[in-house]
């Protein structure tokens, strides 16, 4: 069984074609014996419904011989996200969004391959210098032709294109300290879409400012022995050092 992870794709699926996940040409047919990590931006589930792009996307993703297993970052549906069936997947719990497609939960635990993996989605958004509009008010794209107009792409829209649910809920914060109060703060791996605050602090270039989230995962950070941490959102392939990683564009194999 292999176990790969890579970075934001923003809806964009052609990295697990087998042109570029070119490993995938060996596997068997049984899409459980490996399995993609992605870690947040997932993107194909956006819209306020279902679109047949989304639905294209989704039935190609499920067909392939791996199982995708993504966490949820700033830019996706999370309220979407959030209505598709719970169901027991590796020990903990996943949304399933096609058999061979599932979003991992935020404080959730998974073993794969005899490795505990740590889950926790979500990040701040950071394009919103030009502001947050509200989708639900009457005029809400005339203002973004006026913001486009004058030059300023940097906004979001409530409902849209943001969601209140980016950041996480004390619910979700005390899942994850639960369950990893049940294993002794002892993973293999940890995955997230948010750096926590100290990658923040030294990586952030003024472009990313500290959070309840980056606050929580620091607590984790302090608290947990872990082989490795395979992080996102900044849009770099970097290592800290040798535990831990920003991973974008690239795909690697972690067993």
């Amino acid at each position: 069984m292999g176990i790969y992870v890579t970075g934001d794709i923003h809806g964009e699926p052609s990295r697990f074609s087998s042109k570029i996940f070119y490993e995938q040409k060996e596997f068997g047919i049984d899409p459980a014996e490996n399995t993609m990590i992605q870690l947040g931006d997932f993107g194909l589930i956006w819209d306020p419904k279902e679109t047949k792009k989304e639905n294209h996307n989704l039935n190609w993703l499920n067909e392939k011989p791996f199982t995708t297993a993504f966490i949820d970052g700033n830019h996706d549906n999370i309220p979407r996200l959030n209505q598709f069936p719970l169901k027991e997947w590796n020990g903990g719990l996943v949304n399933e969004i096609r058999p061979n497609v599932v979003r991992l939960r935020r404080g959730e635990i998974y073993t794969l391959e005899g490795k505990k993996f740590f889950a926790f989605g979500g990040a701040s958004s950071h394009d919103i210098s030009d502001g947050i509009l509200d989708g639900k008010e009457p005029k809400w794209k005339e203002k973004t032709k006026k913001l486009e107009k004058e030059g300023k792409y940097r906004f979001r829209v409530k409902g849209l294109s943001r969601w209140e649910e980016e950041l996480p809920t004390e619910e979700e914060m005390e899942n994850g300290r639960k369950n990893l109060e049940k294993n002794q703060y002892q993973v293999d791996f940890i995955l997230t879409h948010s750096p926590s605050a100290s990658v923040i602090a030294s990586l952030g270039r003024g472009l990313y400012e500290q959070d309840i989230l980056t606050k929580y995962l620091e607590e984790i950070r302090q608290n947990t022995e872990y082989r490795k941490w395979f992080m996102e959102h900044m849009h770099l392939n970097y290592a800290m050092n040798d535990k831990d990683l920003l991973l974008y564009e690239q795909i690697i194999r972690i067993n």
